[in-house]
């Protein structure tokens, strides 16, 4: 497989990180008077191939000024004549440069626990909150000659997310064991599509809005490999000093194993990646639980190599198809985790290789926060896990008919709604505003937007004036009203979206009334502000007993009102006419609004008056 080449921004090291790197893998880069060199640490040291793809220097020793010592009769290189050190040329701490003769690869597995009632081998439920071994089937105990039986309504949510990355659906898949021994797996194995899995060659297409790294453009194509089915492992709790507990309520609950195609190579499209599987999943209907609530994992694996064609006089150069050596970051349950493990893990196998070690196939930990990786065990291999078909699942059969209903049926894809809202002929929202729109509350926003502009439109009409105002205009302005001025009460208040105190209906109405230009804007931001402190009464009959409606100003009487202003900053004015830009425009309107009688400036006609008399 062919990867990007483009060049990526790498955050230089400090001397106390590469020292940290150094006390982490002593058998590469202590100083040679502190390495053993007893004759049975001679005979495990590997040998030093030049020829070969990925060196191992441990028979080299580093001396603590710097200089690499070779084994007796090697000939020494100049990569090995330098140790690890921060060069004199490189950036101050703090700076960033463009490290251009390494290559990241990361490619990503994300669990993703399905939304259903039961759990994938038994009929226990998939309640994983509820007290300590409380949904347990016998299965799940795996007590002797209990066999599993496959619950099919797991596999809709499944076919949801498989389709809605994009992925082929095969119609014939099967069940495998993955043994390993630990306590969290009763059975000493675990149930996996290891072999053929269900769904396989989708893709995610990564937008800049989300979020992907500067170097990848405007889009960026991560391939799925494939996704299969497979059961998750109970939850082990520590009880100090050395006791775990075991909470098999996990046991058993489905899972979808996402493996991505090692497409990405910089930290924060990786991050963006996950960010949108999990959007994709939530959007589907086939993973409501987002990470921060640990319905989803990801483990990322990370490996580095020399750009081809990059200057080197030395060492074995991959060729195009060839990666690194990879190591595993496991459980990581944060986009931030995400992003931040991989700029470590890039860090410590850059800092090794470059001393001429190599980099040993690991199962490593990240903590939120830490400055490095740490090693957790070594990486086993497939043949450790003694795959073989579980013989007591049949093979797992979907119908034609069930994957185009599914198709037929799926929600619209998080893309397809963003192009809508932010389409001028539509909603013509900011692509920001979008996002947050069906970001925020599970899409709850969203709904609520949707049935006020419907609503507004709606009065429009009946008002008789409906073909004056366009869906872009009214789309762009109740997002303004949803998002801004409703959501900056919320948060003001510090309530949640489930605490909003204001009816679509209600804000449709105020909204309305500001489009038939019978109240200010000012106005509007009072109604609504009286609504969401308790105000009971329908609009029309507050806007009619305050007597709020707009009383509208003549042309005459707003040039007036602008002198006043005008004469009161003159500063301001003067600055504005020098420069020829705009930007005092709205310093102007709003004092007009203040200076103005209550309930009669409207905005855009102080806004049209102060441009035609600064002739800006």
């Amino acid at each position: 497989m062919t990867h990007n080449r483009s060049s990526h921004l790498f955050r230089s090291l400090t001397a106390a990180r590469r020292q940290r790197i150094r006390d982490q893998t002593p058998g590469i880069l202590a100083p040679a008077a502190s390495r053993p060199h007893d004759a049975a640490t001679r005979t495990r040291r590997r040998h030093f191939h030049n020829t070969s793809l990925v060196r191992n220097l441990e028979g080299f020793s580093v001396a603590s000024s710097g200089a690499v010592d070779p084994p007796a009769g090697q000939p020494c290189s100049r990569r090995q004549r330098h140790a690890v050190k921060q060069s004199p040329d490189r950036p101050a701490k703090g700076q960033r440069w463009f490290h251009r003769e390494w290559e990241l690869t990361v490619g990503i597995e994300i669990h993703a626990q399905l939304e259903v009632e039961r759990k994938l081998f038994s009929d226990a439920g998939s309640f994983v909150s509820d007290g300590p071994n409380s949904h347990v089937a016998v299965f799940d105990a795996a007590l002797p000659g209990t066999q599993p039986t496959l619950q099919p309504h797991v596999l809709v949510p499944a076919l949801r997310a498989a389709l809605a990355l994009g992925c082929e659906i095969r119609h014939v898949s099967h069940f495998d064991r993955k043994h390993y021994f630990y306590r969290d797996q009763p059975n000493g194995y675990q149930i996996t599509q290891h072999r053929e899995p269900f769904a396989r060659d989708g893709h995610v297409v990564l937008h800049a809005h989300d979020g992907i790294a500067d170097e990848d453009g405007n889009q960026a194509v991560i391939g799925i490999g494939h996704v299969q089915l497979e059961q998750d492992t109970a939850k082990s709790i520590q009880e100090p000093p050395s006791a775990y507990l075991l909470d098999f309520n996990r046991v058993s609950q489905p899972l979808i194993e996402i493996v991505s195609l090692p497409d990405m190579h910089h930290p924060a499209t990786a991050a963006a990646f996950v960010r949108k599987v999990q959007w994709i999943l939530k959007s589907v209907n086939a993973c409501t639980v987002g990470m921060e609530l640990g319905g989803l994992r990801a483990d990322i694996n990370v490996s580095v190599r020399r750009r081809p064609g990059s200057d080197t006089s030395d060492g074995p150069i991959l060729p195009p198809e060839a990666l690194g050596r990879r190591t595993e970051i496991k459980n990581l349950s944060s986009f931030k985790a995400v992003e931040e493990a991989i700029e470590a893990e890039r860090d410590r196998q850059i800092v090794v290789l470059e001393a001429g070690g190599t980099i040993l196939g690991e199962t490593r930990g990240w903590t939120l926060g830490a400055a490095d990786t740490t090693k957790l065990r070594d990486k086993e291999g497939e043949v450790d896990y003694r795959y073989l078909p579980d013989p007591d699942i049949p093979p797992l059969v979907i119908s034609p008919e069930l994957v185009d209903h599914v198709r037929t049926t799926l929600p619209m894809l998080p893309d397809e709604q963003l192009r809508l809202l932010t389409d001028r002929d539509d909603s013509n929202l900011s692509w920001k505003d979008a996002k947050t729109l069906m970001l925020l509350d599970d899409g709850a926003r969203l709904d609520y937007f949707q049935s006020v502009r419907s609503l507004v439109h709606d009065r429009l009409v009946q008002a008789g004036v409906g073909d004056q105002f366009s869906r872009p205009s009214v789309g762009r302005s109740v997002g303004n009203w949803v998002l801004h001025e409703l959501g900056g009460l919320l948060a003001g208040a510090e309530r949640t979206w489930e605490q909003n105190p204001v009816p679509a209906a209600t804000l449709a109405d105020i909204v309305a009334l500001l489009h038939e230009r019978k109240i200010t804007g000012k106005t509007a931001k009072f109604l609504l502000s009286s609504v969401f402190q308790g105000e009971k009464r329908p609009i029309a009959e507050v806007v009619d007993e305050q007597r709020l409606l707009l009383r509208p100003m003549s042309p005459e009487e707003y040039e007036t009102l602008a002198h006043e202003v005008f004469q009161n900053n003159h500063s301001a004015v003067q600055k504005a006419l020098a420069t020829k830009k705009s930007s005092k425009i709205h310093f102007f309107v709003g004092q007009m609004i203040r200076r103005g009688e209550e309930g009669r400036v409207e905005a855009k006609r102080a806004e049209a008056t102060v441009r035609e008399l600064l002739k800006l």
